[in-house]
C-alpha cells in the first residue's frame, strides 16, 4: 500500500475512502453513541451523532470544521486519541465541531512559500522538508497574507508552538487570507502534515 501512495501517477487523485477511518463519540473519553466514518461528512446531525465528544483517528489525517459545509474554525486530527475537545484545539475559543473530511497527503516531500502581503507580495519566508514552531526564531517578523504550497500538506498556527487557530494548506495558492479561513493574517508557526501510516516516526506528538 505504501508503494502506491508514493507512486507520482496517484499523487493528485482524491483519498481514497478505504484509507481514512475515524470514529466519532459524543461523549468525552470515548463514551456514548459512537459513528464511524470512512469519507466526507458535511454535518454529523444529518448523520444523527448529537456532539462531537472525542474522535478516534484510526486511520487519517483528517481535518474538522466548526460549521457545517466545512466553513469556520479547522481542527486537524492525525492518527491517535483525543479523548476531549482540549485535545485537538487550545484556541479556547469553541468546542464544536459539526464537519470532517479526509486530508490529501500526496508527496514526501514538503515545500511552503509565505508572503506578507495579499497576490504573494511584499516579504516572504520559504520553508522547505521542515517544521518551524516560531518564524521570528528564524527572523520573520511579517504577517501572512497569502501562501503558495509547492507540495506537501501543511498547517499553520496563529501563535508560536503550534498554538491558536489552525490553518489547513493542501498543494495549490492562496491569495488572501480568507482563503485559507483565517480573519486576520496572523500566522507564527507551521508543521507538515505527515500520514502515520507511512510515516510512523514523523508525525506530530502534541504536547502533554
Amino acid at each position: 500500500m505504501a508503494t502506491d501512495h508514493q507512486n507520482p501517477a496517484t499523487k493528485q487523485k482524491q483519498p481514497v475512502a478505504s484509507n481514512f477511518k475515524l470514529v466519532i463519540y459524543e461523549q468525552e473519553n470515548f463514551q456514548g453513541r459512537c459513528h464511524e466514518l470512512t469519507g466526507p461528512c458535511n454535518n454529523i446531525q444529518e448523520a444523527d451523532v448529537a456532539k462531537v465528544g472525542s474522535v478516534l483517528v484510526l486511520c487519517g489525517p483528517w481535518v474538522g470544521y466548526e460549521q457545517p459545509g466545512c466553513k469556520g474554525e479547522q481542527y486537524v486530527f492525525e492518527k491517535g486519541e483525543y479523548p476531549r475537545w482540549d485535545a485537538w484545539t487550545n484556541s479556547r475559543r469553541s468546542d464544536c465541531i459539526v464537519a470532517f473530511r479526509p486530508i490529501k497527503v500526496d508527496s514526501q516531500e514538503h515545500k511552503i512559500v509565505l508572503y506578507e502581503n495579499p497576490s504573494f507580495a511584499g516579504k516572504k519566508i520559504e520553508i522547505i522538508d521542515d517544521d518551524v514552531p516560531s518564524f521570528h526564531a528564524h527572523g520573520y517578523h511579517e504577517k501572512v497574507s497569502s501562501v503558495r504550497v509547492q507540495c506537501g500538506t501543511w498547517v499553520g498556527y496563529q501563535y508560536p508552538g503550534y498554538r491558536g487557530y489552525q490553518y489547513l494548506f493542501e498543494k495549490g495558492e492562496f491569495k488572501e487570507c480568507s482563503e485559507f479561513g483565517a480573519v486576520l493574517p496572523h500566522i507564527q508557526s507551521v508543521r507538515r502534515i505527515r500520514d502515520m501510516q507511512y510515516h510512523p516516526r514523523g508525525a506530530f506528538q502534541p504536547s502533554t
